[in-house]
């Protein structure tokens, strides 16, 4: 799962929408140095990304990808899991994705100690709103170019694209099987 899908599923108050993201970008063992709030926020992310990698439906919907593509297949379907959730957002929350992604924003805005790397995210994500631009699928893009940047072998992903407008209906149904046994998951893990 991406961004959305973790600020989505790891509850709504600051702190877990912080430790949703930080997710992201903190890693090693948690030992005190972020709020209890924070720290099982980035726990319950952790336990989401585990329950994701080993998830039938995911392996499933990683196999449809191609073997040129197989090495990158997870951060793809990742980006494009965020894409159905944006699209399809009124069937698995009860606000509009504009407020909901808004309240994300104001969260980060208002706090003065982000981890260094998400301290330098964080203004691009919220000045071009990236969790809302996620519904429309062009944008994957631009999104997954991004992500090339970063690897050492970004021509593996050249034609993703392609590829998930190929693979678009069967990785969408994928998601809709997939994502409501991952909201019962996370529902579970935030009622302990």
């Amino acid at each position: 799962m991406n961004y959305l899908a973790h600020l989505h599923l790891g509850g709504q108050r600051p702190g877990q929408l912080l430790g949703s993201l930080y997710g992201d970008f903190v890693k090693g063992q948690l030992r005190g140095h972020y709020p209890p709030q924070i720290e099982a926020a980035i726990a319950l992310h952790r336990q989401i990304d585990v329950f994701t990698d080993r998830h039938a439906v995911v392996g499933q919907a990683l196999s449809r990808f191609t073997d040129t593509r197989r090495r990158y297949a997870g951060i793809v379907l990742d980006v494009f899991f965020d894409h159905c959730l944006a699209r399809d957002w009124a069937q698995y929350s009860d606000g509009p994705l504009e407020h909901f992604t808004a309240g994300v924003y104001r969260v980060l805005a208002a706090e003065p100690c982000l981890p260094e790397r998400l301290a330098r995210v964080a203004p691009h994500m919220m000045a071009n709103d990236w969790l809302g631009s996620y519904r429309d699928f062009a944008v994957l893009e631009q999104v997954l170019r991004g992500i090339a940047r970063r690897l050492s072998r970004p021509e593996e992903l050249n034609a993703a694209m392609v590829e998930l407008e190929r693979l678009y209906e069967p990785l969408s149904d994928d998601f809709r099987l997939f994502y409501p046994q991952l909201q019962v998951f996370s529902h579970g893990r935030l009622a302990t």
